[in-house]
């Protein structure tokens, strides 16, 4: 792309946006999850299958979502490697001791704060693979016990996989912040 006039500086902010709204989109469609895990719990009467149907509709949609989010963040990776290490072979084109010093200083700072960044987005990212065994579970358990009894027993669950989107809701929100404070600083340059 950088043949196209594109840098990579560029390429990394659109792709962490890219990779933020991915996890803003996960973050809503795992509280969607949770609203159908819940409205299937708290049933009373009409049809359990239809209930059953949406709630693995959007089990669905979440792990294509968590997927997502995973290939972005990999993207992310591929480009900030690559200009991290233009960057570093480009120092030693520098005649000035100064601006070499300078430029020094600010792939420093800069990798730093992607290193912030990027740990950010993968314990985020890391934080949904338990949710989404979670809710697998509770929906393959549904398939084969569509009945009253086996929803009356998935009450005591609803608290667990409640606490644990809300985790991952504050891990995905850490995450949206982290890039978003990237994003202001590389364009603030």
């Amino acid at each position: 792309m950088e043949q196209f006039g594109v840098h990579k500086r560029e390429i990394l902010v659109d792709r962490v946006e890219s990779a933020r709204d991915s996890q803003e989109e996960a973050k809503l469609e795992f509280a969607d999850a949770l609203e159908q895990f819940r409205s299937v719990v708290a049933f009373h009467g009409g049809e359990l299958e239809q209930r059953y149907e949406t709630l693995r509709a959007t089990l669905e949609r979440v792990e294509g979502r968590a997927n997502d989010v995973t290939s972005r963040i990999d993207s992310v990776e591929n480009v900030a490697e690559a200009l991290f290490a233009e960057w570093e072979g480009e120092l030693d084109q520098y005649t000035s001791a100064e601006l070499r010093s300078r430029s020094a200083s600010k792939l420093r700072e800069t990798r730093a704060r992607y290193d912030q960044l990027i740990r950010a987005m993968r314990r985020a990212e890391a934080s949904m693979q338990p949710v989404l065994r979670t809710l697998r579970d509770q929906v393959l358990f549904l398939k084969h016990n569509l009945n009253a009894q086996a929803i009356a027993s998935l009450q005591s669950e609803l608290d667990v996989v409640q606490r644990d989107v809300d985790s991952l809701i504050r891990e995905m929100e850490r995450a949206i912040d982290e890039a978003n404070s990237f994003i202001n600083q590389m364009v603030s340059r």
